[in-house]
């Protein structure tokens, strides 16, 4: 199964190759300079921090305290949810032996859950508590989802050990990210709304690459050390989760410090005409 698993990531090759042949055809050859002639870093700091009309990244969001409060946390959270699917992944795999359809079936309760409470609950939760509040809530039971994979031991069980932590992730995204969403918006020009999507990218990037990275040295120090295969590949799991968990952690306190409450909306007021009928009446 794991030999079998690995032909997916071939799908890019001849996708590139036909990218590279493309590009040797149509894209004619061009002589740089080179590094021997120098670089001009004095000029390349100068360009980066001139201005311009539509700039690749304007200065100005940051004088935003919700708008880059919102990126932040979006980094971080971002950060510790990828870790958690993809090392929880392997963890299904590798350790309980789940093939690829039960670790599917194994996170579908965060799909449900957070599908579900974003479409029917996150919004008026909003409108009741404000976003902060409502996103605070969220990060709380990521964090706890994650301290609970941390405590996971290698011969875990579905419903006592993984389920849980499904629930708690599920139900802590689909109150976070909705809420999160709107905070980044609630100031951001129509040119700037792409940043949150942005800021997504990179924190699931970087903060996959820390936590696989952490994971693969732990589990490589306690195989050292002489350690069984499964617990020390548990161990190196387990150390990510917390560094994952302190991530979110993280980001709750960049929200309740840099975010500001937005105010709830008030209670629906009569029509005018219907409150003179109800004075006449």
């Amino acid at each position: 199964m794991g030999q079998n698993v690995h032909w997916i990531f071939f799908v890019n090759l001849p996708i590139g190759v036909v990218t590279a042949v493309a590009a040797r055809r149509m894209i004619g050859l061009e002589r740089g300079a080179g590094l021997r002639a120098g670089a001009d870093v004095p000029g390349a700091l100068l360009i980066t921090a001139a201005t311009a009309r539509t700039p690749l990244m304007p200065l100005r969001i940051f004088s935003a305290p919700n708008v880059t409060g919102a990126n932040l946390v979006q980094v971080l959270g971002t950060a510790g949810m990828f870790g958690m699917f993809f090392l929880g992944s392997l963890y299904l795999r590798r350790i309980l032996r789940y093939d690829p359809l039960q670790i599917g079936l194994a996170f579908l309760p965060v799909a449900v859950l957070l599908g579900t409470l974003s479409v029917r609950c996150t919004d008026r939760l909003v409108i009741r508590f404000g976003a902060r509040i409502t996103m605070l809530c969220g990060l709380g039971l990521i964090a706890a989802a994650l301290a609970l994979f941390a405590l996971t031991p290698a011969g875990g069980g579905y419903p006592s050990h993984i389920l849980p932590v499904a629930v708690l992730a599920g139900t802590g995204a689909g109150l976070c990210f909705p809420a999160l969403m709107a905070l980044a918006m609630s100031t951001a020009t129509q040119q700037d709304a792409g940043l949150v999507n942005t800021t997504a990218q990179i924190g699931g990037a970087l903060g996959l690459a820390v936590l696989a990275t952490v994971s693969a040295s732990r589990t490589s120090t306690l195989l050292a050390q002489h350690t069984p295969a499964a617990a020390a590949l548990t161990g190196g799991y387990h150390l990510a989760f917390w560094i994952a968990c302190g991530l979110v952690i993280t980001a709750a306190a960049i929200a309740a410090t840099m975010l500001r409450q937005q105010p709830t909306l008030p209670p629906p007021q009569p029509l005018p005409e219907l409150a003179a009928a109800r004075q006449a009446g």
